[in-house]
C-alpha cells in the first residue's frame, strides 16, 4: 500500500530490493560498442532464489540421471563478405542519421522515424543471414552462411553415412516457403547440386501440412531415409521426437530466448540418441553460425545475460549474494561474453571477457578456501571440546564399571546374580519382579522425565515415557523405555531400552545393560583416536594462506586497465559524433577566414604581421 500510495510500479520495488544499476559495455544492433546503464548487479540473490524455489522444483536431465548424449557446443566464425561489409557501414550511417535511403530503401516516414532502431534490428539481422534477403540482386559468395553451412553438412552426412545420421538445421529467419527464395531451400540446392546428396533425403517441416504428414517424416528421419531436416524453432523446436540417428544441430541464428535454444537442442539431444550414443562417443555436435561484426554478436550478448541468471536462479545453488551478469561465467553451457567479445572484432573487450573470467574463478576459488579455513578453524576448535568431553564420559563409564565389578555378586558356576529391587515389590522373586515390570512397562507417566523405580547393585532404575506415534483418532501412542544409571550420571539400556515380553527375560533386562559398559568407553575411545589423527591436517588447512592474492590483484588492475581505455575510446567517440556548438562554428568560421597579410615595412617603426579579425 505504501509502494502504491508513492505511485511506485512493481517492478521498481522489486528492482529496488534485488538489483541495482550498473553501467557497462554493451553492443549497439549495429555491433559498435556503446556505454549502457541497465540493472544487471543482482544483489540479495539467496533470498530471491529461495522465493523462487517455494513454488518451484526444478530438475534439470542430468540431475534425474536421464541417459542422453551430452552437448559439444561449436562457434563457428564466419568472416564477413565485402558486400555485408560495406553494408555494416551503411547500417551504422543509418542508426546515426536516419537515412533510410543508404539502405536502398525509401525516407522513413513520420511514424518509422520512431522505430528507427526496430528496422535497423531487422536489416541487421538479414545482412548477417544472407544480403539476398535484403535485395535478390545482391550475389552468392563462398562466405554466405548458406555455403558454409552446406559444407559443414555435407561433412557430417559423409561422416556417419554408414551409420544414416541425421541433422537439424534452424533458423527463425528465411524459413522455408514454396515457390520463394529462402535460406533454407538455397542450402538445399546447394548440398544437392555441389555435395551430390539425394534431394529426397533433406526435407523441410514446414512441407508437413497434417499431422500425417508429420509424423511420415519423423519417422523417416529416425530411420535414416531423411538424413537433414530444416525448420524454425516453433515448428521443428518442440514436439519433434526424431532423434534417434541425430549426430548435429546447425544453428543459422540465434533466437532471442535460451529456452528456445534448448528446445532446439534437445531434438538431438535426447533419450534415446543410439547413434550418438554408439558411434559419437555419446555426443552430439551443435553449431552456431556467427557473422563477425554483425547482429549476431548483440543477440549472443542478449542471451548471455538472460541465461546467467535463469540458470542460476532456478538451481538455488548460489553461494554467493550477489551476481554481475557480465562477470560471472556460466558452468552449464558457453560462455557467450567471450563469444560476444570474438564476434566484435575489439581486442579490448576480448581481453575484458578473459579477464573478468579469471577474476571470477579466482574469486570463487578464494570464498572457497576461505570458507574451507573457517570451517577447518571451527572443527579445530571442536575437536578440542568433543575430545574433552568424550574424556570426561569415559573416566565416568569406568567408573561405572568398577563399582559394578566390585560389588557385583556371583553363584558357585561364576554367573553374576540379579539382586534387582524394585520398589513396591518385597524380595527379589523373578515371577513378582517380571510381573511388575510388565505392569511398569504399561502404565502412562508424564512424557520425557526419568522416574526411578528400583535399584541393582547400587545403580538406579529408572523408566521414560515417549510418544512413539499418533493413532487413527489422532490420539498419542507412548513407548516405555527402561535405564540403569550409576555414579557416573551416563543412563546404559539393553534392548533400546524396550522391555521383553517374557517376565524372566524383562528381569535380566538391567543386568544385561551393566555387563555391556565398557563397549560404551570403546565408542568413545575410537571417535578421539578417530579425531585426534584429523588434528594435523585441520591445522594445516586452518593455518593455510591462499596463494593466488597476488595474481587477483594483478588482475583486477588489468581489468580496470582496460574498462578505462573502453572508458576513454568511448569518450572520444562521442566528441566525434557531437555536432560543434554555435561559438565553436563562429570560431571555425575566423579561422577559416584568417587571410596573411604581407608584412609592409615603415620608416623607422618595427615590421608587424596582420591578421584579418584579430
Amino acid at each position: 500500500k505504501e509502494l502504491e500510495r508513492q505511485d511506485i510500479s512493481t517492478f521498481d520495488a522489486w528492482a529496488a530490493i534485488f538489483a541495482k544499476k550498473t553501467i557497462d559495455y554493451e553492443f549497439s544492433i549495429t555491433n559498435e560498442i556503446v556505454q549502457k546503464e541497465r540493472f544487471r548487479y543482482f544483489i540479495k540473490v539467496p533470498e530471491l532464489a529461495a522465493f523462487y524455489s517455494e513454488i518451484t522444483d526444478y530438475r534439470t536431465a542430468r540431475d534425474i540421471g536421464i541417459d542422453r548424449p551430452e552437448k559439444n557446443e561449436i562457434m563457428y566464425n564466419i568472416p564477413p563478405t565485402p558486400q555485408q561489409k560495406e553494408f555494416i557501414d551503411k547500417l551504422v550511417k543509418f542508426a546515426h542519421n536516419g537515412d533510410a535511403t543508404l539502405l536502398g530503401r525509401l525516407p522513413l516516414s513520420q511514424s518509422e522515424e520512431r522505430a528507427k532502431m526496430l528496422i535497423a534490428t531487422n536489416y541487421a539481422r538479414k545482412m548477417s543471414l544472407d544480403m539476398r534477403m535484403i535485395n535478390p540482386n545482391y550475389d552468392d559468395h563462398i562466405d554466405s552462411k548458406a555455403s558454409h553451412c552446406a559444407l559443414k553438412i555435407n561433412d557430417y552426412y559423409r561422416k556417419y553415412d554408414e551409420q544414416k545420421g541425421t541433422q537439424f538445421v534452424f533458423t527463425d529467419l528465411g524459413t522455408y516457403k514454396a515457390g520463394e527464395w529462402n535460406v533454407c531451400s538455397e542450402i538445399k540446392r546447394k548440398l544437392v547440386e555441389d555435395y551430390r546428396i539425394p534431394s529426397h533425403e533433406i526435407r523441410f517441416i514446414q512441407e508437413a501440412k497434417t499431422l500425417k504428414a508429420r509424423t511420415s517424416i519423423i519417422d523417416d528421419m529416425n530411420n535414416g531415409k531423411i538424413r537433414v531436416i530444416f525448420g524454425s524453432t516453433e515448428m521443428l523446436g518442440t514436439g519433434v521426437n526424431a532423434q534417434k540417428r541425430a549426430v548435429a544441430v546447425h544453428h543459422l541464428d540465434t533466437p532471442w530466448r535460451p529456452s528456445d535454444l534448448t528446445q532446439r537442442d534437445g531434438r538431438a539431444i535426447r533419450k534415446g540418441n543410439e547413434i550418438a550414443k554408439l558411434h559419437a562417443d555419446n555426443k552430439v555436435d551443435v553449431i552456431i553460425y556467427a557473422v563477425e561484426k554483425s547482429l549476431d554478436g548483440y543477440k549472443f550478448n542478449l542471451l548471455y545475460n538472460k541465461q546467467l541468471f535463469i540458470d542460476q536462479l532456478k538451481n538455488n545453488n548460489l553461494g554467493t549474494r550477489t551476481i554481475d551478469e557480465g562477470s560471472l561465467d556460466e558452468k552449464s553451457g558457453m560462455n557467450f561474453s567471450e563469444y560476444v567479445a570474438i564476434l566484435s572484432g575489439n581486442t579490448e573487450l576480448l581481453e575484458k571477457a578473459k579477464i573478468e573470467k579469471k577474476i571470477a574463478v579466482m574469486e570463487s576459488e578464494r570464498k572457497a578456501f576461505n570458507r574451507d579455513k573457517s570451517q577447518a578453524g571451527n572443527k579445530l576448535s571442536n575437536i578440542g571440546i568433543v575430545v574433552k568431553s568424550n574424556n570426561e564420559t569415559i573416566a565416568r563409564v569406568h567408573l561405572d564399571h568398577k563399582n559394578f565389578t566390585e560389588r557385583v555378586q556371583v553363584n558357585k558356576d561364576g554367573e553374576n546374580l540379579n539382586p534387582i529391587m524394585l520398589n513396591g515389590v518385597s524380595g527379589s522373586d523373578p515371577k513378582r519382579i517380571g510381573a511388575k515390570l510388565a505392569q511398569l512397562d504399561s502404565d502412562s507417566r508424564t512424557q520425557g522425565e526419568y522416574f526411578q523405580i528400583g535399584s541393582l547393585y547400587g545403580f538406579k532404575l529408572l523408566v521414560k515415557t515417549e510418544k512413539s506415534s499418533v493413532n487413527t483418532d489422532g490420539l498419542d501412542l507412548v513407548n516405555n523405555r527402561f535405564f540403569i544409571e550409576g555414579d557416573g550420571n551416563i543412563k546404559y539400556n539393553y534392548n533400546s531400552g524396550n522391555m521383553a515380553n517374557d517376565p524372566k527375560l524383562a528381569t535380566l533386562n538391567f543386568l544385561n545393560a551393566l555387563e555391556r559398559i565398557l563397549p560404551t568407553a570403546t565408542k568413545y575411545e575410537t571417535e578421539n583416536a578417530r579425531l585426534l589423527a584429523d588434528i594435523p591436517i585441520i591445522k594445516s588447512m586452518s593455518e593455510g594462506v591462499w596463494k593466488r592474492e597476488t595474481e587477483l590483484k594483478k588482475a583486477k588492475e588489468e581489468l580496470f586497465t582496460i574498462e578505462r581505455v573502453i572508458q576513454i575510446t568511448l569518450s572520444e567517440k562521442e566528441k566525434e559524433n557531437k555536432p560543434p556548438s554555435e561559438d565553436q562554428s563562429k570560431d571555425n568560421e575566423v579561422v577559416e577566414n584568417q587571410v596573411a597579410i604581407p608584412v609592409i615595412p615603415i620608416k623607422n617603426t618595427p615590421a608587424v604581421n596582420i591578421q584579418r579579425g584579430l
